[in-house]
């Protein structure tokens, strides 16, 4: 299968290849430095997604986006700036039909993770228009498609999707999430970036009595208050300059549904207070209209930020943080849940597996010690591209240790074979003798399971890393180390 054409357009030769080798290895990348090279790449290619920059001589990216949109409407179109005109975004959304909007300087991550999302999106519209062409779709018909939809979608988002072993920390907030899953109160996700807060919001919306309506979703850190307040609210036609027609915002397309607002330590005082009288009043009103609309919505929100010490510093409404924090319900980031990561990279290897059609049977034990003993900065998001990379890479049925890319293979652990089988005799003495048999061999054990990462097993045995290492001297288990 051919990888997704992406069409990058910049005038400087160097941005071009940084762009390039951010996104060769999963897409065919074509690169144009004018409009008219471009244009010839749309009119051979079959391209999915246009990255395009909106400073060059000439034409500015949403000038030229706009004229694409009217000759080749069907890719997704993404403006790169480093520039946070708000006139010139708005301009964007509303002319140009941007998908989404980049500021520089953007991380790898984040830019790839947009570029797969609008790769996906327009799969999938393709996939709707060639079955709009095949099937006349009467009521009937379209009732069990979307029925199937629905089903589909909430077997996909379920909460047996987010992978935790039975003694994992976050194994309690995804009971109390299924247990509050079908009541509307509002819920407040926290945890780093990318550990997965994005999944447990779809969880609790699809397993709800809202998971046939829409799951709407916004990131609140990405935009300026304008342009956030125009996407969540909508706009009416004349209330500001690039304002050509009506637009309904995510408020009222999410009606009957869930929206999830992420990142929402980042937004500012000035919009928190219009998004408290949204949550307080449950209506909104679009930019330039003169009255206000009713909104029957859910609001699941996250950040990665503290919002306690937010509210204390007068960073972050109180008000507004009780509203949002009706539960608030914690991701820990994969450092602290290390009996989780065998269950994790199981599943991450199979998926890739069958997306590059490949058969690979196990994880060698040498390359699961660094896997386990990697602290994961960039949690699930970095472990998937990590477990990816090896699949892609991998020759036969096993993923070595070669196959590790160098961050993780250079990460420090203890050889297995340093660590001797336990005994498994019975503990014998008086009673308090026998405790502290029990209590040696459980952190023993719990160094070997996590190759003397102390952090790691402090966590598992409910001990600071002080206690742990106190613990370790006692025992005569530094040796160890």
């Amino acid at each position: 299968m051919d990888k997704p054409a992406i069409l990058v357009i910049d005038d400087e030769v160097r941005s071009q290849e940084t762009l390039a080798r951010v996104l060769g290895e999963e897409f065919r990348v074509f690169a144009a430095s004018s409009a008219a090279k471009a244009e010839s790449f749309l009119d051979q290619e079959r391209i999915e997604v246009i990255l395009c920059d909106q400073r060059m001589p000439g034409e500015n990216g949403v000038d030229f986006l706009k004229r694409v949109r009217e000759s080749w409407p069907d890719p997704l179109r993404i403006i790169i700036s480093g520039y946070t005109d708000s006139e010139d975004i708005i301009a964007g959304v509303n002319e140009a039909g941007i998908y989404q909007y980049i500021t520089k300087p953007w991380g790898p991550e984040h830019l790839l993770s947009v570029v797969r999302e609008a790769s996906r999106l327009y799969r999938l519209q393709s996939e709707n228009q060639a079955a709009s062409l095949e099937i006349k779709l009467d009521s009937d018909t379209l009732g069990k498609v979307v029925a199937k939809k629905h089903k589909a979608l909430k077997s996909r988002f379920g909460f047996d999707r987010l992978l935790c072993a039975d003694n994992s920390p976050l194994k309690k907030s995804v009971e109390l999430a299924s247990r509050i899953a079908g009541f509307d109160i509002p819920v407040l996700i926290t945890g780093e970036s990318g550990t997965g807060k994005e999944l447990l919001a779809r969880a609790l919306h699809y397993n709800s009595h809202r998971g046939e309506k829409p799951f709407v979703v916004e990131n609140c850190g990405a935009l300026p208050d304008t342009l956030l307040e125009s996407e969540l609210f909508g706009t009416k036609r004349g209330a500001f300059t690039g304002a050509l027609e009506d637009r309904i915002g995510l408020f009222e397309q999410a009606s009957g549904g869930t929206i999830f607002l992420d990142e929402i330590g980042d937004t500012s005082p000035a919009f928190q207070v219009k998004l408290l009288r949204v949550l307080q009043e449950g209506e909104i009103r679009p930019l330039g209209a003169r009255q206000p609309r009713r909104v029957d919505v859910r609001v699941i929100a996250a950040t990665n930020r503290n919002l306690e010490e937010d509210v204390a510093s007068g960073r972050f409404r109180r008000d507004l943080y009780y509203r949002l924090a009706g539960l608030r319900l914690h991701v820990p980031p994969l450092r602290e849940r290390p009996m989780d990561l065998p269950v994790i990279a199981a599943k991450l290897v199979e998926q890739a597996a069958k997306s590059f059609g490949k058969h690979i049977d196990r994880i060698a034990p040498e390359a699961m010690a660094r896997l386990t003993a990697y602290d994961w900065p960039g949690n699930v998001r970095e472990m998937q591209n990590e477990i990816s990379r090896m699949v892609a890479l991998a020759d036969g049925t096993e993923l070595g240790l070669d196959l590790l890319s160098e961050p993780v293979r250079s990460q420090s652990t203890i050889p297995l074979a340093s660590f001797a089988p336990m005994s498994l005799s019975q503990p014998t003495g008086p009673l308090k003798d026998q405790v502290e048999q029990l209590e040696e061999r459980m952190i023993a054990e719990a160094l070997r399971r996590h190759r003397y990462n102390i952090s790691h097993a402090a966590q598992e045995l409910g001990l600071s890393r002080v206690g742990l290492r106190a613990k370790l001297q006692r025992y005569g288990l530094e040796r160890l180390n």
